[in-house]
């Protein structure tokens, strides 16, 4: 549990904290607090961890109120949400927040800063096992679900095809979150569907279950997708997952946690500590959850980390 009282010592010992709503003489300066945090779909990683993650928030820093958790579109529609402040921390993944932040105005008010690096997902590109596709290249002409529109999946789709020397518009392409692209391709919908996610992610699990897939190998692809996206690391999904005969090579996506620049840095410091505080439950919630690696997660480039989050590795590391 987060050491209030020493938390309480250190801020005074810092002239205390600057917070809006925050109340003079509380049990905590959290109090008051009010805080937004994008998540994703319903059904999603990102939705479900950051459930438990305004809990644990609320009760390590004492907030009056839990985070307000909002359901979005994913990772585009959460920076979008943050960077016209509505909301206070959203979770993203590296690609979208480094296009994000590559294309803020100059002078812009809002400025996306890392909390930290919380896990890593792979990009999964699931087809029936008797497709005809085996390449990127192969999906052309056929039913694909290429991701909900403003999601992450959607923003690595387009990235990935550009590298095949496809469009979006090359596909017969359907916009589809995980659920109904897993109930498509159940019912003959579509012949192939984009995801991003861990290993094994629930619903292509439970979707091997109950028809033979197999997802396609990125090797050919993978030098021209890290050349043109060095945001982009080589992952592998292991033989046996979702019944595969043997290991494919895929890209790996990290996925950070995200406020912005302006926000207090104790607060930034609290939210990270109370983070890894609270992992064991987290992990009930959601076995990524175990992937939260403390010397991994400062890995954020080309965020930035925030002053606050720095501050909490760098007495982690020392401890």
């Amino acid at each position: 549990m987060l050491d209030r009282r020493a938390l309480l010592r250190g801020l005074a010992v810092a002239g205390g904290l600057a917070v809006a709503g925050g109340i003079s003489g509380c049990a905590s300066p959290f109090t008051e607090v009010r805080l937004r945090l994008a998540t994703g779909g319903t059904q999603g990683v990102y939705y479900t961890l950051g459930s438990a993650l305004a809990e644990a928030w609320q009760q390590e820093l004492g907030m009056r109120v839990a985070p307000e958790v909002l359901a979005t579109a994913g990772s585009v529609d959460n920076l979008r949400l943050l960077t016209t402040r509505a909301a206070d921390v959203a979770f993203s993944q590296v690609d979208a927040a480094a296009d994000a932040l590559a294309t803020l105005p100059p002078g812009s008010s809002t400025r996306p800063s890392a909390l930290g690096r919380v896990y890593d997902e792979f990009v999964h590109i699931v087809v029936r096992r008797d497709a005809a596709a085996h390449r990127l290249a192969d999906l052309r002409g056929l039913r694909v679900s290429v991701g909900a529109k403003e999601s992450g999946v959607y923003f690595v789709a387009k990235r990935l095809l550009e590298s095949a020397g496809l469009a979006v518009t090359d596909l017969q392409a359907a916009y589809l979150g995980i659920n109904d692209s897993v109930s498509a391709m159940q019912e003959g919908r579509i012949d192939a569907f984009f995801w991003t996610g861990g290993v094994p992610t629930g619903g292509v699990d439970n979707l091997a279950s109950h028809m033979p897939i197999r997802l396609l190998d990125l090797t050919d692809l993978l030098k021209t997708i890290r050349t043109r996206y060095p945001v982009y690391a080589p992952g592998t999904v292991p033989a046996r997952s979702y019944g595969i005969e043997k290991s494919i090579t895929t890209v790996l996506v990290r996925n950070f946690l995200l406020v912005d620049a302006s926000m207090p840095d104790d607060l930034a410091y609290s939210l990270i500590k109370a983070l890894f505080e609270a992992q064991s439950k987290l992990v009930v919630i959601n076995p990524l959850a175990r992937s939260i690696d403390l010397r991994a997660a400062i890995s954020t480039e080309p965020i930035p980390l925030h002053p606050g989050a720095l501050r909490y590795f760098r007495e982690a590391k020392d401890a």
